[in-house]
């Protein structure tokens, strides 16, 4: 058997709990992770699940996992070897083992490992017996039959019985890094507080969990993760989706505008619309429409009327939206648009996470028809971006284009509450002369903002189309001159929201030889990847992440110049180093680019950035 990598004092360890998609894996990631988060932790959390709604049962195709990385350092990604893997049955051993390094620790419902079950997962003999694992440290714990033995006295049924295993692992990791069960139970209470008999039931597979690895010694002893020094504050654990739908409940606060959401449901952006509908007592408005193209008119009309208007979605409905973004463009109305990226084209991968909607950001409406994309690069950071895509909507009157993807709005990582003040101002360009004297499309001479009006304010009656304006008054023309100048001042209204953005920052050497380019959420595994490789002694690399994409922040071109080459790294097949081509093209980028559902890992970002170096 290879030597153990769990040693009692770590700086961070990776877990993934799998099992059947009904094994309730993702509750039990999410109460590890909190419970982690209560200890002092940093970590990074990331579920992977099956699109059906069902999956086969003990098929590989049908497993569930949920995977976190904590540590007594900062963490920016779920990790990508696994140091402890728990597993339900053998599809989960069979999906995951590829990803466990050797001398992890595997954690086994051995009571699951029957010969039906190991038929449905492909093996031909018991993994648990004939040696196959003996690079890896095995503990066999009868999860079923210990839970049921524990609940056989509470009068339930043998199913709902078994549904608490997932309570006997979460003891058992509980015990392994000594996480006391005071936090987990007080979970627990506030899930069932109506069910009293599952609540009773789950604490009992819970504290059978903790007393079967204290009581037979498997582990020899716990692992104690150190807390991490992190920022003085408030903490929570919050995912992605939640934190976006936070982010446009304290913009609506901060610019004294009523919120809108009108959205049609689609995985993986649904959440949003579910965490808003329940913020009415924070004056949320919330419409789910029929359909995709009725929830973006919706929205425009929410826009029109003055309201900070939002609409969620994925990749497919954010085609179905692109002609009435069109109509928010030529009107010059503020409106956000959320896209959660998952992995496609079509219905493609939809649990599965990419970057590749941001050409469809970028260029995804006919004529020319220019606005706002940013990207947010952690579970945490959605909060401020849905904030800032707020901001600019309403202060340059404009759609503004968010993309989170499935990665970040389904994982978490603790977030620091922002105290009263912290936020940016939100300043929306006000007309001071008499209402008499005003005009639909009158602009702030300094960043060509259209003067945002209600149509219902005495005085600001006014319609507006998707028909060509006349500058200033918003009549209809045809005049070909007022066509060509309105399209030239939409162009340079957005150009000049560069001179309000942040400047764009490297993180590691400021010029050498090469640069790391990233954007959205290859954040963590691109930032960890470089951070390992300047602790060893590598000088010569920098990292800059792009959250601002178009415009770009206007110090970009500086940033490029100092760097012989210029390496992006993106989850699609180079969207934004083609964009790079066409605002920069007196640079020279190289690609690495990764397309398979899947996240970055750390690894194969260090692996890349070597083989640039040595080349």
């Amino acid at each position: 058997m290879a030597e153990k990598v769990l040693t009692p004092e770590m700086r961070k360890a990776v877990v993934r709990f799998s099992g059947d998609s009904g094994d309730g894996m993702q509750l039990t990631g999410d109460m590890f992770s909190q419970t982690s988060g209560w200890a002092g932790n940093d970590l990074t959390t990331t579920p992977d699940f099956p699109a059906e709604i069902r999956a086969p049962q003990g098929s590989v195709g049908g497993v569930s996992s949920f995977q976190i990385q904590i540590g007594g350092t900062e963490i920016y990604t779920p990790g990508d070897q696994v140091d402890v893997l728990v597993v339900m049955n053998p599809a989960a051993l069979k999906a995951n083992i590829g990803i466990l390094k050797a001398g992890g620790t595997i954690i086994a419902d051995s009571d699951s490992f029957s010969p039906r079950n190991l038929k449905k997962a492909d093996y031909e003999s018991n993994p648990l017996e004939d040696g196959s694992l003996s690079d890896y440290h095995v503990i066999e714990a009868p999860a079923t039959s210990l839970t049921k033995e524990a609940l056989k006295d509470l009068g339930l049924e043998n199913a709902a019985m078994i549904r608490s295993k997932n309570m006997f692992a979460l003891g058992v990791v509980s015990f392994l890094f000594s996480r006391p069960l005071k936090n987990t139970i007080n979970l627990l209470e506030r899930k069932f507080s109506k069910k009293p008999l599952l609540l009773e039931a789950n604490k009992l597979a819970l504290n059978a969990g903790f007393s079967f690895a204290e009581s037979t010694e498997v582990f020899g002893a716990s692992i104690v993760i150190p807390p991490a020094k992190l920022p003085k504050g408030t903490y929570r654990n919050i995912d992605g989706n939640t934190a976006a739908a936070w982010g446009l409940l304290a913009a609506a606060e901060n610019s004294g505008r009523k919120l809108s959401l009108c959205s049609y449901p689609i995985t993986p952006a649904s959440e949003i619309l579910h965490e808003l509908s329940a913020r009415k007592d924070l004056g949320a408005i919330v419409f789910q429409a029929e359909d995709e193209i009725a929830a973006v008119c919706a929205a425009i009309g929410a826009a029109f009327s003055g309201n900070l208007s939002v609409t969620t979605t994925s990749g497919p409905g954010a085609s179905l939206k692109s002609e009435a973004m069109g109509l928010a463009v030529i009107s010059e109305i503020p409106l956000l648009l959320i896209n959660v990226q998952r992995a496609g084209p079509s219905t493609g991968l939809p649990t599965k996470t990419e970057q590749s909607d941001l050409n469809q950001a970028l260029y995804g409406r006919h004529g020319e028809a220019p606005l706002v994309v940013i990207a947010a690069s952690s579970p945490d950071d959605c909060f401020f971006y849905s904030y800032e895509a707020s901001r600019i909507a309403m202060e340059h009157s404009t759609p503004v284009v968010m993309l989170s993807d499935s990665y970040l709005a389904s994982g978490t990582s603790p977030w620091r509450i922002p105290e009263v003040g912290e936020l940016p101002e939100i300043t929306i360009p006000n007309f001071v002369k008499p209402a008499e004297e005003w005009q639909a499309y009158l602009r702030d001479p300094q960043y060509l903002n259209r003067f945002w009006k209600s149509p219902g304010d005495a005085g600001f009656e006014h319609r507006i189309g998707g028909l060509e304006k006349k500058e200033n008054t918003g009549n209809l023309t045809y005049d070909p001159e007022n066509h060509e100048k309105m399209t030239k001042i939409r162009e340079e209204k957005i150009a000049r929201i560069a001179k309000k953005l942040p400047q764009q920052t490297v993180v590691g050497a400021q010029e050498g030889k090469l640069l790391i380019v990233g954007w959205g959420s290859s954040h963590g595994a691109i930032s960890t990847a470089v951070s390992e490789l300047l602790e060893s002694g590598e000088e010569s690399i920098g990292f800059t992440h792009f959250n601002y994409i178009n415009p770009l922040p206007s110090n970009t071109g500086e940033i490029f110049s100092k760097f012989d080459e210029i390496l992006v790294c993106e989850l699609n097949n180079g969207q934004f180093a083609n964009y790079l081509r066409t605002k920069l093209p007196q640079f020279t980028y190289k690609q690495f680019n990764k397309i398979k559902g899947q996240p970055f890992f750390t690894s194969e970002i260090k692996a890349e950035i070597i083989n640039t170096l040595t080349r």
